[in-house]
Parts: C-alpha cells; structure tokens; sequence
C-alpha cells in the first residue's frame, strides 16, 4: 500500500509545480533574451473585424486639441472609391503620425480636382473623338450604298455610253463601291483575248495533269537544270510563293478559303502562256481580282491584264523596254519634284530600286489593301500611265522625308512604304502631279524615247 501513496505524491508534485511555471511564464513580461527564444504569449486570439473596429475608432477619435482636418469627410462626398495614387492625396495620415497641416491638406484637395477635371477633359475629348470617327464612318457608308445604287442603275445597264462621261469619270476618282468593283474592273479592262470559261477550265485541267506528273520540289536544294529554262515558270514556284501572299489575311495559304482558288488561276494562266509561265507578283494580282471576282471572271480580267503592254514588258523582263519606261517615269519625275529629282541623283538612287516592285504587284503588295484597289480603280480608267503617276505621288507625299535621308534609308524606305498611309491625303498629291513634259503627254514621251532607243541600238534596229 505504500507503493500506492508514494506515486500519487510524485504525481501531485509534479502537476503542481507545472502549474506554478506555467503561471510564472504568464506573469513575466515578454522581451529578448540573450541565449534561446521568447516563450509564446498565451492568451485569447481577437477576431480580425474586432481589431479593425478598434483600430478606427482609435483613428477618428479627436483629442481636445486637436483641430478638424479638411480632409475628414472627403470620402463620404466621393462617387468613387479612390484609388491608391489618389489615396494618398485624401486621406488622413495615420494615427502614429503627425497630422497633416491645414495648408498642406487643402493643397492636396487643389491637386486632386486638378486631377480630376483634367480626367474629366481628357474623356470628354476621347468621346468627341469616337463621336466624330463614328459620324465619319456613318457618312461614308451613306456615301457608298448611294454610290452603289447610282453604279447600279445608271452606269452600269448604259456602260458604253457614259464610261467616258465626266461624271463617271469624277465618281470613279472618288472610288469604286467594293459591291460593283469586280464588274467595273471586268468591263474597264476588257475581254481582248476573248478568253471563254471553257478555255479557263481546259487550261486548269492541263495545269492539274501537269501537276500529277510534275515531282515534288527539292525546297532545301537548288539544282540548275538545262532542261528546266526558267525556274520561275514552273508550276513549282506557284506552290512556294502563295504562302507569301498576303500572310496577314491568312486566307490564300495552305488550308485557307482561297488557296486552291488563288493555286488554279495561277495553274491555268501559266498553261495558257507558257511564253510567260510564272513570275513572282503575280500572286498577289491575282489574288486581288479573286476577292472582287468570281474564279473565272478573275482568271479572264488577269489574263487581259497582263496582256497589257506595260505589264507585259516586266513579266517578260523586256530589259531595254523596262529602263525605257523607267527614262520616261524619270522625264516627269524631275518636272513635278526637281529638287527631289536632284537629291536622288546626287545619292545614285535609280527607279528601278522601288518601281520594280510597285508595277509587278500594281501596289498590291506595298500599299494597304483597300487603297490598292482605290489605285487600281482609276488604273483600270488610266491605264499604264496611273501607275507611274501614283508613285510620283508617293514621293511627292514623302519628300520633305525622302529628301533628309541618304541611300540606303531612301532604297529601305521606298521598298518597305508605311503600315498607315492616308488615301485622300495620297490622292491629293496624286491629282497635283502633272503628267505633261513640254506640252506631251506620258504616251508620246514613252514613244518618242523608244524610238529613240531603237535608233540608238544596233540590234533593235535589226
């Protein structure tokens, strides 16, 4: 029995006297010790919304000296919760700090409605900016369903009769409605090889058998051929270059709406001149005349277009034509911008660095897509002579650029024109270009200078 006892004095002692630490932990203060940690703190854990109520009743609690700050209040006038920048100018400093001076608040509230009305201006001139652009847009599709119907029921059903007026003439300056385009641009080009649908779809067939015997490409490697004349005549190339085609649209490449449309006009036409074949550039013509045209009037309005004398001349790389077009763009290049004219020869800037590529794609490919075909349409009135003209009006647009720059940024810049460039404002300089050189016009200076380069070589005289 004594057993018994002696354990249950052990145990009594033992709870007491960790009853009695743990009282002295409580009674002592917390602070730092030298060697070892701060025994935790026991006691009951404040509820967070408890400790924020606190602490704001301690924040808006005034002693009797102190003075009401301007600020108080401020918030309660407000429509907004303000934000963190805008925090800092209202509200009050904390508590644990000192308050704010009554001329420091009130210059805080200055800035703040400073900021506010400037807000206030800067959206009211954002809305005044999209009310305009939305008005402006609202007057040109006014502009271009009544355009359309007057396309519709007066020029088009009498089109022999009043293509030439000055009317139309002035309508068509003004641009094509996009719903009329294609059947202006089909009736302004003509049909002079009378190509039928029946010749589109037999030259597609031979182009589609072609294709079927023809091996896949060696992408990678490059191989001269003697049999192989021209390597951008073969149906090869169409395949390479259509991805290249407008990329933006993502609708000519591989698995896109247009491909195998853009594919078979480009197919037919290199059957149909095998004299010619395939020229790079001639994706991006064709593929402007497929979103105004259905495949076969596309594949008849390009194969005229091409048959044009101009385009003929580059597609078939007719050298001493091409730098006899390039003379005659010269002649009217230093008539309307002598001092330009002048600067590009002082930095040996030739045409042909920035024509080539604005009459092989006829501005497809270096302007944005709606204003080539605004340049295409007074093209189709022009003919050959627009082309030239519109790129006196680029440069006349650039020249105060153009004309601080050296060569090689003149070459980048004309090669690579700007995303952004304003149609009437292009149009405008466009319209004051003169296509007059002492009293001739562009067709008999293009005459007149290729006889003169007949007369000068011996083998064209042969």
């Amino acid at each position: 029995m004594a057993a018994p006892s002696f354990l249950l004095y052990i145990d009594r002692s033992l709870f007491a006297r960790r009853g009695k630490d743990s009282r002295a932990v409580e009674k002592r203060d917390p602070g730092w010790k030298l060697f070892g940690k701060v025994p935790p703190r026991e006691g009951t854990i404040k509820d967070p919304k408890r400790i924020q109520k606190e602490y704001e009743t301690k924040s808006s609690r005034a002693g009797p000296g102190n003075l009401t700050s301007p600020r108080q209040g401020v918030r309660k006038n407000l429509d907004f919760e303000p934000l963190s920048t805008t925090a800092l100018i209202l509200e009050d400093r904390p508590a644990n700090l000192p308050a704010k001076p009554a001329e420091e608040a009130q210059k805080h509230r200055q800035q703040y409605e400073e900021m506010v009305a400037q807000a206030k201006k800067r959206e009211l001139k954002d809305a005044q900016k999209r009310r305009k652009q939305l008005e402006d847009r609202c007057k040109l599709e006014e502009s271009i369903g009544t355009a359309a119907q007057t396309w519709n029921q007066e020029i088009l059903p009498n089109w022999s009769t009043v293509c030439t007026s000055r009317r139309v003439r002035d309508l068509w300056w003004q641009g094509i409605p996009p719903s009329v385009r294609g059947k202006v641009w089909s009736l302004a080009v003509g049909n002079e090889l009378n190509i039928t649908h029946e010749l589109y779809n037999i030259c597609l067939a031979r182009a589609k058998e072609k294709w079927k015997t023809t091996p896949a490409p060696a992408i990678d490697t490059e191989t001269e051929d003697a049999d192989s004349s021209d390597r951008e005549s073969s149906l090869e190339l169409i395949k390479l270059d259509i991805s290249r085609t407008f990329p933006h649209l993502c609708i000519f490449q591989q698995g896109g709406p247009y491909h195998d449309v853009l594919h078979s006009i480009l197919g037919a036409y290199t059957c149909y001149r095998p004299d010619v074949g395939y020229v790079q550039g001639m994706s991006f013509i064709a593929a402007v005349l497929i979103l105004n045209l259905d495949t076969a009037d596309a594949f008849i309005a390009f194969a005229n277009l091409l048959n044009k004398p101009c385009q003929m001349a580059f597609f078939r790389v007719d050298h001493s034509l091409m730098l006899t077009y390039f003379s005659a763009f010269e002649v009217f290049f230093e008539e309307n911008l002598p001092k330009l004219f002048a600067h590009f020869k002082k930095n040996n800037l030739t045409p042909d660095i920035y024509l080539i590529d604005w009459i092989f794609t006829l501005y497809s490919k270096s302007l944005p897509l709606d204003l080539a075909c605004r340049v295409w349409d007074v093209f189709c009135r022009d003919g050959e002579e627009f082309l030239f003209r519109t790129a006196l009006g680029l440069l006349r647009l650039y020249q105060d650029v153009l004309t601080c720059m050296d060569f090689i940024h003149m070459a980048q810049f004309l090669t690579r024109l700007p995303d952004l460039i304003p149609s009437e404002q292009l149009f405008q300089h466009i319209a004051a270009v003169h296509m007059t050189s002492r009293n001739r016009k562009w067709a008999q200076v293009l005459q007149a200078l290729q006889k003169d380069q007949e007369r000068r070589s011996p083998v064209l005289k042969r």
